[in-house]
Order: C-alpha cells, then structure tokens, then sequence
C-alpha cells in the first residue's frame, strides 16, 4: 500500500485526500487537499463555485498525534466572497473556523478537560493552558444543545465563584433534567435579565417555578413584568440553614475578639480552633472536634446558645416534615431567635420572616437548590482543577462542558461507526 493511501485510511479526515506525507525529525506532515468543488464560507451556509483567489500560503492544523510524533495537516486553500462576511478562507470539513487543531483533537482536549487537571493535558497533548481554554470555547459553542431553553418549567438560579477576587458566575439549572442550561458571568439582577431575554417572553411564561438564594437580585429580575411574574419563588432549605451557620460563626468570631481583648491568647487560640467543631454536622464531627464541642456546651454561654440555635434551624428541615410543621418550628425558631439578644441571630430572624412564603412554597412543592448545589460544588471543583482561566467565557464553557446538556467523545467513539471495535 502507498504511504498517501495508508495516510487516507489512517487520519479519517472527512472530505478531503491525502496527497503527500512528509516525515520530519519530530512530526509528521500530510498534505492534503478537499474533495469538493464547492467554496463553503466559514460562518454561514452560503457556497459558490466561483473562487476570489488561491492562499499563498499553506494552512496547517494540528492533528492527534502518531505515536511520538505530532502530525500536522497541510492544505492550500482558496478563498471566496460571500454576500454577508466579505472575503473569507474557505471552511474545512475536519476544522472548525479560525482553528489551529482538527475537530478530532479538540474534542480529545475538551474530553480531558472535563476529566483532568491542566498540567495534565498540557503534558499529554504538547499545547499550553491558554490554548485548552480557547478550545474549550470552541468545542462548548459548536456543540451546545440549541434547544436547552426549550420546555423549562423549574429552574434554579444560583451564583458560583470560579475565580478569587469575587468573580462570579450566574448559572440556572433545569432542576427536571438536573443540568446547567444558561450561565454567564456576574451575580446581579442586570446578570439574570439578560437569561430572560434570551429565553423570551414566550418561553418565560412557561416557568412555574424558581428556587434562589435570599438575595435581592434574582428575584427583582424574575418578578419583572416581562419575565415570570407567574412563577413561584421558592427559597431552598439550604440557604436558610447555611445563614444559620453563618450567625454561628459570626457570634463565635465576637466572643474570640473578647477573649483577645481580655488577654488571654491562650484561650482565644484555643476558641479559634474550635469553629470547624461548631459549623460542621455532629455526625461528620472527628473525635477530637466532637470532645471540643462538648467543652464548649458544657462551658455554656452565647456561643453553646448559638450552637443550639443553628443546630434547631437545620433540624426544621428535616425530611418528612410536613409544610405546616415547618411553619410552625420557624415560627418557634423566629420568635426564640428574636429573644437571644445576640444581633446576628435577630437579624437572622427578620430574613426568615420576610422570605417565610418562598420558604414555605419550596417545602410544598419539594423544590429545593440542592440539586443546583450539586452541581456548583461540582463546578468549583472544576475551576479549581482548572485554576489558570483568564476568561470568565472559558471557565463557562468548562462548566457546560461537564454540567451542561453537552455529551463528550473521545475521538475513537466519534469514528466507531466507521470502524467499529472488535473484541480482543
């Protein structure tokens, strides 16, 4: 068999033939030329016979690597008016627009992304961490389900950090496929409008529910009156909880502030050492932490009468409560925080109070964030294992690319149905 026939079976290139093969010290080049007549542009589906002139240039593409070896593809290309986008290169059938790599080698990029940190694919594939993350957008743009918006009837809207700094994410889930459907960066009402306008008025109708933090944005952005004012706010027991722990933490921080005043940095240390014995669930407690804690009850004071209260507001989310036994016990719980005299728990009592109907409705309609939660402990796993993003659009594509309604190949399984495996 000839080299160039060996090349064409070898490199599964749509469209195109092999018409050289050129071995180097460290890589391979294939030279290579488009089947079609047809001048396609890049951006738009319009195709002309006629041509405006031929590159001067070759373009090359890196492709997956043979072995050791990097092996890149060659092509002459010509170029074409289109009616819309002017002058352009005409579109390969293997690359995407304005691409350096084939669609086979970003989608084993893209496919290591969502699986492995960057010095990993960095090493494997021979590019740097700014090329994975334009490829990452590439891939996540082409391959995004267009149709994601369609039939939403439930959504969460949640904020995630994805960089240090306080730079956020907004992501909304479709808490009935339990995927990300739409993120952009920020964490505002401004950040939320711009989903509803792309879902429309049409479709914003649809929405039956959303379940958010307390914050005041979201909410002001879905209550708009062309946005779902129909929709019922729902405020997910784990927000209302971890403001429970947040008061905790807070009264903790005053009463080791007093300690440090007083003198007695022994003791302060000592307290400083306790919060993860405080915060964490008595079940997840080490036996160190669980022996601190019961120091501290024993000890008694506001910090054991915090604990106690944070410890109540968790319970009153239990599973099998019924919406007027939870209304009930935040009713207790509002009325007993409201008497602590302890400034973060009252605050937390008046919050509970204004958002009581959001609360109540998610316990009635079984809507709660913890889904979307999920799903954002796993997206800051990501963007720590991807740590490196400069671009809020990379680390975005990143999530929809592991969250989203986006299914991954490695490149052998994009080709089975031409090559199908047999059994070893």
């Amino acid at each position: 068999m000839r080299v160039s026939a060996a090349f064409s079976s070898l490199l599964v290139l749509e469209g195109v033939h092999v018409r050289g093969v050129r071995f180097e010290r460290d890589r391979v080049v294939v030279a290579v030329a488009l089947r079609r007549r047809r001048l396609v542009c890049p951006r738009c589906s319009f195709s002309t016979p006629h041509r405006h002139d031929i590159r001067s240039v070759d373009s090359d593409w890196r492709h997956l690597d043979l072995g050791v070896w990097r092996l890149e593809i060659r092509a002459r290309l010509r170029r074409l008016v289109c009616p819309t986008h002017g002058v352009l290169t005409e579109a390969v059938p293997f690359a995407r627009y304005r691409s350096d790599f084939t669609r086979d080698f970003e989608a084993l990029v893209a496919w290591l992304a969502t699986r492995t940190d960057k010095t990993t694919i960095t090493r494997l594939v021979r590019i740097d961490w700014r090329t994975v993350g334009r490829v990452i957008e590439r891939v996540g743009a082409d391959e995004l389900d267009r149709d994601r918006l369609e039939r939403l009837f439930e959504i969460g809207i949640d904020e995630v950090s994805w960089r240090k700094g306080q730079r956020y994410l907004t992501l909304v889930t479709d808490h009935h496929r339990g995927q990300v459907v739409w993120g952009a960066e920020g964490a505002s009402a401004a950040t939320a409008d711009l989903f509803f306008d792309e879902l429309g008025a049409q479709r914003s109708a649809q929405i039956q529910a959303i379940s958010m933090d307390m914050g005041p944005g979201y909410a002001k952005s879905a209550r708009a009156d062309n946005h779902a004012p129909q929709a019922v706010i729902c405020i997910d027991s784990f927000h209302v909880a971890k403001l429970g722990g947040e008061a905790l933490d807070e009264v903790r921080r005053e009463y080791w502030n007093e300690l440090r005043s007083l003198g007695d940095q022994d003791a302060a240390k000592r307290f400083k050492d306790a919060r993860w014995a405080l915060l964490k669930r008595p079940e997840n407690l080490t036996d160190r932490q669980a022996q601190t804690l019961r120091a501290l009850k024993a000890a008694g004071g506001k910090v054991a009468r915090a604990y106690a209260l944070k410890e109540a507001l968790r319970a009153i989310f239990a599973p099998g409560l019924t919406v007027d036994d939870v209304a009930e016990l935040l009713a207790r719980f509002c009325s007993r925080a409201s008497r602590s005299r302890m400034a973060p728990f009252v605050r937390l009592a008046k919050t509970i109070r204004r958002h009581h109907d959001g609360i109540l409705a998610a316990i009635r309609l079984g809507l709660t964030n913890a889904r979307a939660e999920a799903l954002n402990n796993k997206v800051r796993l990501i963007t720590r294992r991807a740590y490196g993003f400069h671009s809020a659009n990379a680390a975005l594509a990143l999530v929809l690319l592991t969250c989203g309604p986006i299914t991954l190949q490695p490149p052998h399984e994009l080709h089975l149905h031409r090559y199908p495996e047999t059994p070893i």
